[in-house]
């Protein structure tokens, strides 16, 4: 029988998890220029990439000082809604009397367009950084709520019953049993609510604000200087997709046992 031959360092390499998406972000990058010198798009419409990373490279400190409002305002909101969304499943999921008073109220109020209600926040709370958490907030909360009350309702009855039947306390079955079956279906719900939580604290700048990449944006629209507005959404992304990763860090701290967290360390193996 022939041996089995070890993988290359080249394999490896590309089989790396950040490896094949920056592959193909500089695919989409290519193609974004090949597409403006083909179809010749005029520089007011759509900024070539080079001069998006020359907006990058010479506005970095500025951009890097706007982008701390809307960072804070973003990690304060998703932690607001982490806090209340969490408990908040935990009483719909626990109780019928609870799910039917509050449940459909958390799908109405999703259904109101958050730009719609953003200027209140500015007229109750005025122009500092709390309408921005709250914009964050609001956003993040309902995906926190709905993946938890998901998680904690997919519990097997079996192993509830099972843990009462040896005499363990409400709470004990509850972090024995309810919590680490949840844990997975939360974490998804975090992880949907950190890339809203962006969008959130974005929405309050664009209503009033005098600092953060929001604001950058805005000004940028008013003086069509589309270079920095395509600047400050590469910064939006990288700023949505490293919260992404600690979250996703953290739930591989957190919930190893977890079937996909198994497959992946199968597979990267």
């Amino acid at each position: 029988m022939a041996e089995l031959k070890a993988p290359s360092t080249l394999s490896k390499a590309l089989n790396a998890a950040w490896v094949r998406p920056f592959l193909f972000l500089i695919f989409i990058v290519v193609v974004w220029d090949l597409s403006i010198r083909l179809f010749k798009i005029p520089a007011y419409q759509i900024p070539a990439p080079a001069d998006v990373v020359a907006v990058l490279w010479q506005d970095w400190p500025e951009l890097a000082r706007q982008s701390w409002p809307t960072t804070y305002a973003t990690i304060c909101g998703f932690l607001l809604s982490a806090l209340f969304g969490i408990p908040c499943a935990m009483l719909i999921a626990g109780s019928k009397t609870v799910e039917s008073y509050v449940y459909p109220l958390l799908v109405f109020s999703q259904s109101v367009p958050k730009i719609a209600i953003a200027p209140l926040f500015v007229v109750w709370f005025g122009f500092g950084i709390f309408p921005k958490i709250i914009s964050a907030f609001l956003l993040g909360f309902f995906p926190v709520v709905v993946s938890a009350v998901q998680g904690f309702k997919s519990v097997d009855p079996d192993m509830v019953d099972l843990a009462r039947a040896m005499q363990g306390s409400r709470f004990h079955v509850f972090r024995a049993v309810n919590l680490p079956h949840a844990m997975p279906a939360i974490f998804s719900g975090l992880k949907v609510s950190v890339t809203l939580a962006v969008v959130g604290a974005v929405v309050g700048e664009f209503v009033g604000s005098n600092s953060g990449i929001g604001y950058v944006m805005q000004r940028s629209i008013g003086t069509f200087d589309l270079p920095t507005m395509f600047a400050a959404l590469v910064i939006l992304a990288l700023l949505g997709v490293i919260l992404f990763w600690i979250v996703d860090r953290i739930e591989k701290l957190v919930v190893p046992w977890h079937v996909s967290q198994r497959e992946e360390i199968i597979l990267t193996a």
